[in-house]
């Protein structure tokens, strides 16, 4: 049996509300076409798979994001 989100016990750490993202405005990448979408919710930055907008998103805080973005752009991910 699934478990409910709520009565789950956060991480260590975890310092994150339980955002409510069914009403959040979910923009694309710049051309629109990606696979990703973010909000911008109560302080935070929510991501998800566009293609599959029910499944789970990840939520960062502003410094998360920033170092995401800053690697991305530096090329920390690439895996070609």
């Amino acid at each position: 049996m699934a478990e409910s989100t709520t009565s789950r016990q956060p991480f260590a750490g975890w310092d994150k509300p339980d955002l409510g993202l069914s009403e959040a405005d979910w923009r694309s990448g710049s051309q629109g076409a990606g696979d990703v979408q973010i909000a911008f919710v109560e302080g935070f930055i929510a991501m998800r798979n566009a293609g599959k907008p029910g499944s789970p998103s990840l939520i960062f805080t502003p410094v998360e994001w920033r170092a995401l973005v800053v690697n991305a752009r530096s090329g920390e991910f690439d895996l070609t």
